[in-house]
């Protein structure tokens, strides 16, 4: 009876040391799934960093060189205020020339 007590409590030990191992090896299945499925998103990630990184300098360097085309733009636009007004006082001079010879007639 003892023996029998004794085989029973082991082949208990033994379904539930067997339940724990196929629990065990279905977590590790799942985690070994979630490490991949993580590896794929970091891979994802990282290329879409990349990406955004790439997109960020071709950005900066565009708005270098509007910045640029724009100061050329101001200096441009400087530069002909400053012969317009040129021009403007050499045409009022031309114009007072012309009314001092005509008044003078």
């Amino acid at each position: 009876m003892h023996m029998i007590d004794l085989q029973r409590d082991a082949n208990r030990q033994i379904s539930d040391l067997k339940f724990k191992l196929a629990k065990s090896e279905q977590e590790i299945t799942a985690l070994e799934q979630n490490v991949i499925r993580l590896e794929g998103q970091v891979a994802r990630y990282k290329t879409a960093a990349e990406n955004a990184e790439r997109v960020e300098d071709e950005l900066k360097a565009e708005k270098r060189k509007l910045q640029r085309e724009l100061r050329s733009a101001l200096d441009k636009t400087e530069e002909l205020e400053v012969s317009n007004g040129h021009l403007v006082k050499r045409l009022e001079k031309m114009k007072a020339n012309r009314s001092a010879l005509l008044s003078q007639q």
